[in-house]
């Protein structure tokens, strides 16, 4: 029995299948950790999200940007934007399904006893392990409720650009979703900076990449999300798993118990690599 953590698949399906074997993965007796962006970018999104959903209790998955977006187009409460790939999702005939099946999943998953969590992009460090978990239940709640319309309709924007607990509604909701599933540089006080989406090197003045904040606890946070990492992020605390398979680079897992990590090439290369979503 092991568990693994995949980074972004981005509708690789090919490289998905290409890791899957070269892991040995057997769903009756291992079971995937999926850092969010299922889809989008890459060319069998519905692939992807029909073979993780039937994994069934095999699999654990964080909601991702792309993820969110995909549930926003398909409720009709945002726009198709030019460079979306999910046409085969929106055409399907379990488009329905799916959806409902997505809107389930988490934004963080915690293993207490591994001293594990998981999110897509991080956990700020002006928010505690526990609080994380509490935030993310929160708008889990909302995405499964008769409120998820209509927030996902006010769900795009850069503000709030900073929490605070007297948030309300869509404001409180809007801020959580872009720590979870858009943070990369932020600053003491827990700003978040949107413009920027390179390598750390490139940070803005007065930001910092999220995980080199210290945190208190000795809890690991795995994240996907930054590709421009290359899975490389000097605090050992915090584990990237997204090596850029859409943009060129690989699909990789992380062995939980071992730390060992094992990839694939991605079959498919969008040559974007300074863009990301």
């Amino acid at each position: 029995m092991a568990i693994y953590a995949v980074g972004d698949i981005q509708g690789c399906y090919e490289s998905l299948c290409c890791l899957l074997d070269k892991i040995k993965f057997d769903p009756l007796y291992d079971t995937l950790w999926v850092a969010g962006d299922l889809v989008n970018r890459g060319p069998d999104s519905l692939k992807v999200l029909r073979y993780i959903k039937a994994l069934g209790k095999s699999t654990h998955v964080v909601l991702g940007n792309h993820d969110m977006h995909l549930l926003a187009v398909a409720r009709g409460v945002q726009v198709h934007k030019r460079k979306d790939t999910f046409n085969d999702i929106l055409g399907a005939p379990d488009v329905d399904e799916l959806m409902d099946w997505l809107r389930h999943q988490k934004l963080m998953v915690r293993d207490k006893s591994r001293k594990l969590v998981m999110t897509h992009a991080g956990v700020p460090h002006i928010w505690k392990i526990r609080q994380a978990k509490h935030y993310a239940k929160e708008l889990e709640a909302v995405l499964r409720g008769d409120e998820c319309d209509s927030f996902l309709r006010a769900m795009y924007g850069n503000e709030p650009s900073v929490w605070s607990e007297s948030l309300e509604g869509v404001e409180r909701w809007r801020v959580i979703t872009n720590y979870f599933t858009r943070m990369r540089f932020i600053d003491e006080t827990g700003v978040l900076d949107f413009d920027t989406k390179l390598g750390p090197l490139n940070a803005p003045d007065g930001y910092k990449p999220w995980y080199d904040y210290a945190r208190k606890g000795n809890t690991r946070i795995i994240f996907g999300h930054w590709a421009a990492l290359e899975g490389r992020v000097p605090n050992p605390q915090m584990v990237a798993v997204d090596t850029g398979c859409v943009w060129g680079g690989e699909l990789t897992a992380l062995n939980l118990d071992t730390w060992q990590k094992i990839s694939c090439d991605c079959s498919f290369d969008e040559r974007v690599p300074v863009e990301e979503g």
